[in-house]
């Protein structure tokens, strides 16, 4: 008996992910997804420094002026990294079955987070809303995903 015995034939494994042509499309927007969070990021190191507030402090007392819009900043930014786990799974995994419109959604999610970036550093949080169609973007790649999780549960 050899070693190599032991392991299981690929005709073994059941359903096997394919990467089609059009994945590199989605990986290009998984990396541009990264600039948006530097993007964000730098922002709010701008706006920390023009409120004058120190690290470690995550938040300013202020609730009017710099300290004011430096909360909106950084709140942009924590709202990103909240969902972006999320995101990168859905935009990765959909983009196996439906590479194309899931670099779509991607990149639809992406403007919609700079037009919430752009509404949310007005100062008024009620214009962070002008990006909320990042949530249809959302939408698309929840579907493509679970498109895929069918397949190969061989549901379909």
């Amino acid at each position: 008996m050899t070693a190599y015995s032991t392991f299981a034939s690929f005709s073994d494994l059941g359903p096997v992910v394919e990467v089609k042509p059009g994945y590199g499309y989605v990986i290009l927007v998984g990396v541009a997804s990264g600039f948006l969070l530097s993007w964000q990021a730098f922002q709010v190191v701008k706006m920390r420094k023009k409120a004058g507030i120190n690290y470690p402090i995550m938040y300013s007392q202020e609730t009017t002026g710099d300290g004011h819009l430096f909360n909106c900043y950084q709140r942009v930014h924590q709202n990103t990294l909240e969902g972006y786990p999320f995101f990168l799974m859905l935009l990765f995994t959909g983009g196996f079955e439906h590479p194309i419109p899931s670099a779509l959604g991607g990149a639809l999610w992406i403007v919609g987070k700079i037009a919430y970036s752009l509404g949310y550093y007005t100062g008024d949080p009620k214009k962070r809303t002008r990006g909320s169609f990042a949530n249809l973007a959302l939408l698309t790649l929840t579907g493509s995903s679970i498109a895929l999780a069918a397949r190969l549960l061989k549901w379909r």
